[in-house]
């Protein structure tokens, strides 16, 4: 039996790898995915918004995206804000759709994009282990108040460990799935 300090915070865990996924989503592998620019930020109708609020962004093949505003009239803004992006691909503008052909990465680009995701690993390990912190103080504050006793301390310890233990091994999976991903040519 977990105690509820542990129980209470098994979301925040859950919303760190899901952090991971999103980071991830955002690294370009070659193969076009609608993810790459969804964020991208456009300036139209006076705000600020993202792409993905302002048109449809498809794959029309592996290495080709396909993005069609809903108002034609945006058009030349949503091209700026992509050419804005740190997208580092320039769409190419037929007058009623942008179309984003991907190039295909070089070996070098490859290896930094291993290294960038090995980072972004690491960052929620990190982010894995600052919410273990925090669940261990709480267990050992618990424990001080004497609302659970030495033993429940030690078992919540052993179960937080096993805990984390889970966690950073679904981060080694995604991980080594997405290094495949990109070191496929």
């Amino acid at each position: 039996m977990r105690l509820l300090a542990i129980d209470k915070r098994l979301k925040d865990f859950e919303i760190a790898i899901e952090h991971l996924h999103t980071e991830l989503s955002s690294v370009r592998t070659g193969r076009a995915n609608p993810a790459l620019v969804e964020g991208v930020v456009v300036e139209s109708y006076g705000t600020r918004q993202p792409l993905k609020n302002l048109s449809t962004i498809s794959v029309s093949d592996a290495r080709t995206l396909i993005i069609q505003p809903w108002d034609k009239s945006i058009l030349s803004d949503v091209e700026k804000g992509i050419q804005a992006s740190n997208v580092g691909i320039q769409p190419v503008n037929d007058g009623v759709k942008l179309r984003l052909v991907l190039p295909p990465l070089n070996e070098e680009r490859r290896v930094e994009l291993v290294k960038l995701i090995k980072q972004m690993a690491e960052s929620a390990r990190i982010r894995m282990r600052n919410i273990r912190e925090e669940i261990w103080k709480e267990i050992g504050k618990q424990q001080k108040d004497k609302q659970i006793t030495e033993d429940q301390k030690y078992q919540a310890e052993k179960d937080l460990k096993e805990l984390l233990e889970g966690y950073n091994e679904k981060i080694k999976v995604i991980i080594e799935k997405k290094e495949r991903e990109i070191l496929t040519v």
